[in-house]
């Protein structure tokens, strides 16, 4: 689709570079646990953050491309494992090289402000590879950098931090960890207030291996040949508390007063998303929420500074029929009974059967399946370099089937939260229609810039 963003500009970037530990660290190898090594999550999430121009900063040097890029190397002295590469051995395990060789970074200059970006930072960001270039060679899961980061300046003296991680390494919380460590040290600390803490082993297949739960997400035998081939679009829909009302009104009592709202906008986008792909009724229709294991009902017990992968992909499923011909408490009901599956033995269960199974990919890959993943809490608009919160932090588009939910601003009180659809075009235009008759609300949709 063409882009509809009128915003021209132009970015110059300094060739690339490697930031390398600020001091000598240990040469080893480091196994991942069988949670963070899965076929799953062998690929790159990429994250974008502005920042305006603070005149009070008082640090004594200015510069955010001086000040990130030496609180870095800093910071990799104690997570010099990101500083590694991935090698795969033995039964497709993954562990780390450690040594030495650094993270991507790129220095950059935009002849443009913050207000004029406007919107157009949110996702999709439209302007995603103008601050995050992906550097050629560079986006390999086995032997290339584990984070790569762009730092751009802008004219009005703020800035846009946008990176690109290796999701075998860490969570999201995992991430937030290490960038409070470079945001800390950036405002001189001599170390993370969080020393952090490998020990993946803590995740790791237990002995012998025992799967004990019924893992949806890998079941292959599920029929998801509808992959539909048309040409994709992106686009994000805003869920604001008018939204949330409305939906809650589509609800019996019983639910309409224990239900979040990340189950309303999540069983009204995978209903609303299934009538739109038109499927055939009696086809198989599967969602999967990525839920953290580590939350306050679960009782898994990692140490403090530990940055792992703790989430799982606990799945439904439901025919395309009765999920779209059924009130949105039935999609309510199954969206609460993904997130109630992760426990403690939940999660080892997805570890033990990693491990016999060969580390299998996730068996969700047609456009009947359906990920979704809340990133509203994770902690990233509270990463400070020096120059306070970003005004937006989040994962800066969806990616294939995976829709990741952000807040619109960092503003704790205004804050309204953003869905990005990845649909086929025609496919996306009923989505649309789907949702406004859901909501009963016109203005649902940030403007498209792709």
């Amino acid at each position: 689709m063409a882009s509809l963003c009128p915003l021209a500009f132009q970015v110059n970037r300094c060739e690339p570079r490697l930031i390398t530990p600020a001091k000598p660290t240990p040469h080893e190898t480091k196994l991942l646990s069988d949670i963070d090594d899965q076929q799953g999550l062998r690929f790159h999430v990429p994250f974008i953050m502005s920042y305006k121009n603070n005149p009070s900063i008082l640090l004594k040097q200015n510069d955010p491309v001086k000040v990130i890029s030496d609180a870095l190397s800093r910071a990799l002295e104690y997570y010099y494992p990101l500083a590694g590469r991935l090698r795969e051995v033995h039964k497709k395990k993954l562990m780390v090289n450690c040594r030495g060789e650094g993270i991507l970074f790129v220095e950059a200059n935009a002849n443009v402000t913050l207000d004029e970006l406007g919107d157009a930072i949110l996702p999709p960001c439209p302007f995603l590879e103008e601050f995050l270039f992906n550097v050629p060679g560079s986006d390999g899961i086995l032997g290339s950098p584990l984070i790569l980061i762009q730092v751009t300046r802008l004219t009005c003296g703020g800035f846009i931090f946008a990176l690109r991680l290796n999701h075998t390494m860490c969570d999201a919380f995992g991430l937030v960890q290490f960038l409070n460590a470079v945001g800390e040290i950036a405002q001189g600390a001599e170390a993370p207030s969080t020393p952090p803490v490998w020990e993946r082993e803590l995740l790791s297949a237990r002995d012998p291996p025992q799967i004990s739960c019924t893992h949806h997400e890998f079941d292959d035998t599920i029929d998801h040949s509808y992959l539909n081939s048309a040409a994709t679009v992106q686009r994000s829909f805003c869920f604001c508390p008018e939204e949330i009302k409305a939906l809650k009104e589509h609800l019996p009592p019983h639910l309409s007063t224990c239900s979040s709202t990340f189950d309303l906008i999540t069983a009204c986008v995978w209903k609303c998303r299934t009538i739109s792909l038109e499927m055939d009724p009696k086809q198989i229709v599967r969602l999967s929420c990525a839920v953290n294991a580590r939350g306050k009902h679960n009782t898994l017990c990692l140490p403090p500074g530990y940055y792992g992968n703790t989430f799982a992909y606990p799945a439904v499923v439901s025919t395309a029929e009765r999920l779209c011909n059924s009130p949105l408490g039935y999609a309510v009901e199954l969206v609460k009974k993904s997130k109630a599956k992760i426990s403690e033995e939940y999660l080892r269960s997805v570890a033990d059967f990693v491990e016999i199974r060969g580390r299998p990919p996730l068996a969700m890959e047609g456009m009947s399946d359906f990920i979704v993943s809340d990133n509203t809490r994770t902690g990233l608009g509270e990463i400070d370099f020096g120059w306070g919160k970003p005004v937006y932090a989040g994962v800066a588009k969806s990616i294939d089937l995976i829709s990741f939910y952000v807040r619109n601003t960092n503003k704790a009180e205004q804050y309204k939260i953003l869905v990005p659809i990845c649909l086929p075009l025609s496919s996306m235009e009923r989505f649309q229609q789907e949702l406004k008759k859901m909501i009963s609300f016109d203005k649902v949709e940030i403007p498209s810039y792709i």
